[in-house]
């Protein structure tokens, strides 16, 4: 895969010449070999399952490909480790089993609920950030950008379903 600025390509990446960052509100940032800043990139795996290793792609805000990585190892070590580090984040996902508590009827909400990882509390600062992924799933992304998953609202109890319906 091709570096793209605006659009155009700009030839194969020089994978020496990246940089990761965050910047002051939280957002990773890669500047490429041409000096291009590319603010709140994501990095996703081309093939988690079948060939976790490789092949990652560092997505732009509009969800766009800025570059493709086939071998991270390549990479020089404080890149990878950033990019090892925001790929640890997004991928952990807990499951979401039973809602015990919304503190509020009103944004922020303070979130009390089971997972499959054990009890949490955390934050949603606002309505939009419950996703339906699915007719029975949902994504939820707290303030500090962790992600919870719903697999199917029908297993969860009466309760927890009712909560989940004033968000979606």
């Amino acid at each position: 895969m091709e570096l793209e600025h605006n659009g155009a390509p700009l030839g194969p990446p020089d994978l020496n010449g990246l940089s990761l960052q965050r910047d002051a509100w939280g957002r990773l940032v890669l500047v490429d070999a041409e000096g291009h800043r590319h603010v709140g990139v994501e990095p996703v795996r081309a093939f988690p399952l079948t060939d976790p290793a490789h092949w990652i792609s560092l997505l732009n805000a509009e969800g766009r490909e800025v570059v493709c990585i086939e071998d991270p190892a390549s990479l020089p070590g404080p890149v990878r480790d950033i990019l090892e580090n925001e790929l640890a984040q997004r991928e952990f996902v807990p499951v979401i089993e039973r809602v015990l508590r919304v503190s509020s009827e009103s944004a922020p909400y303070e979130w009390d609920v089971e997972t499959d990882r054990g009890r949490v509390q955390f934050t949603l600062n606002s309505d939009d950030d419950v996703r339906r992924l699915g007719p029975q799933s949902a994504l939820i992304i707290d303030a500090h950008g962790i992600r919870y998953l719903v697999r199917d609202f029908r297993t969860l109890d009466a309760a927890s379903q009712r909560t989940f319906e004033r968000y979606l």
